[in-house]
């Protein structure tokens, strides 16, 4: 899963990578499997962990902990992102069957 997410103007990479479980392993002493769709401190948490571990691997500077993030972010970005993460697990449980 790629996609982008602005905040303050200034588009930031978004995909879910090992480093982004492990900082929600870390971070929360839960594992991604265990997110629910309602849980939306948990997925804001894990939305997080992806654009920090992302512009980590891309060189991109990210100046934003965690509740600055929460923030900024737009409902609709939180809900893009469920979508495309569920769709993305989706193809990834087909490809295994």
């Amino acid at each position: 899963m790629m996609r982008t997410i602005r905040l303050k103007g200034k588009e930031y990479p978004c995909r879910v990578t090992m480093g982004a479980m492990v900082r929600f392993k870390r971070e929360t002493n839960k594992d991604v499997s265990q997110l629910e769709k309602d849980d939306i401190c948990g997925l804001v948490q894990f939305m997080h962990c992806c654009v920090a571990s992302a512009c980590n691997a891309d060189g991109v500077d990210f100046p934003y902990d965690f509740e600055h993030f929460a923030d900024l972010l737009e409902p609709d970005g939180v809900q893009g992102f469920y979508n495309t993460a569920v769709e993305t697990q989706k193809k990834t449980t087909e490809q295994k069957a």
